[in-house]
């Protein structure tokens, strides 16, 4: 599986659930809707009340399942970071092109936007017998 193949299958996938870790230490889901870059970052909103923000902000640790509705799946790590300026408007427009509704929620006060890069990847296909593949970024 290439890259590109990964970009595909995160891409044809708009939900994903994504797991943080809570100041207790307790991890926390929640679904998300997401768009992902070439460079296979995931893009997602929140609020600033939510509870993945705090964790977020606390601990840039992210992981995502994408790929619930199959035995495709993928598991991803990475690290988050909350998104300003010219960064934002960049990954906005990935974002917006993924979920064009997204433009309505800028009015919400408390909207804020982050980017997760990769750094381990999990694809497995159960009903193919595939072998599972993993994939390590690196910093």
């Amino acid at each position: 599986m290439t890259r590109e193949d990964l970009f595909a299958f995160v891409q044809a996938h708009p939900l994903a659930v994504l797991s943080s870790v809570s100041s207790e230490g307790t991890p926390q889901s929640a679904l998300v809707g997401i768009a992902v870059t070439p460079e296979l970052e995931i893009i997602f909103d929140t609020v600033r009340t939510s509870r993945k923000y705090a964790n977020l902000i606390a601990n840039p640790a992210a992981a995502f399942v994408v790929g619930c509705t199959s035995e495709q799946t993928l598991q991803y790590e990475g690290l988050a970071r909350e998104l300003a300026g010219e960064e934002l408007a960049h990954y906005q427009e990935i974002y917006f092109a993924a979920w064009p509704d997204g433009r309505a929620r800028q009015i919400w006060p408390a909207i804020c936007y982050f980017a997760v890069k990769p750094r381990w990847l999990r694809f497995s296909d159960y009903a193919a017998g595939a072998p599972i593949e993993e994939f390590r970024f690196t910093a």
